[in-house]
């Protein structure tokens, strides 16, 4: 197995681990998602799926590079998200922004554009810290995986991609 598929096949593998442990959390400790969350949850999920199309692929150069574009822009998408998220859990409790309807409703009763608007501010449920492991919050061990994925997937497909030996 080549060095750049089996950097694939370890980028899906973290994003399964990822999103096993966040429906674990969910379903076990009883830890609900917010609005950002579920963001969050969507950028591993896409990165997962990149990964595992960029493994069973296995492209030569442009396709190698396709994928290591994919891979940061979803990361840095999700970035974004988490870094939002990280801010919102550090605002004073006067600055935070009110509770808002759940997903579902602003999805069944706003366009899209005004949706995407809405679910991205986020709201004061998700300045709830219900969660911390070494100290560090859920949004920022998700914005710390997802640097390491994005800037490792973006390496391991962009630079391997011009040691591959045809197959």
């Amino acid at each position: 197995m080549s060095a750049r598929r089996f950097a694939n096949l370890t980028g899906l593998l973290i994003c399964v681990a990822l999103m096993s442990y966040a429906y674990y959390s969910q379903f076990h400790d009883g830890l609900e998602p917010c609005v950002l969350c579920i963001f969050q949850r969507i950028a591993v999920i896409i990165l997962g799926i990149i990964f595992l199309i960029a493994f069973l692929h296995h492209p030569k150069i442009i396709g190698a590079r396709l994928y290591s574009f994919l891979l940061i822009l979803t990361a840095a998408a999700g970035s974004a998200v988490s870094i939002r998220h990280i801010y919102i859990q550090h605002l004073p409790a006067y600055m935070l922004p009110p509770c808002g309807p759940g997903l579902n409703y602003l999805f069944n009763s706003l366009p899209l554009n005004k949706f995407i608007v809405k679910a991205f501010t986020g709201t004061a449920d998700c300045s709830v810290i219900t969660w911390r492991f070494l100290d560090l919050t859920m949004p920022e061990w998700v914005l710390i995986w997802l640097v390491i994925l994005g800037v490792g997937g973006f390496l391991m497909n962009w630079r391997m991609a011009r040691t591959r030996v045809s197959a």
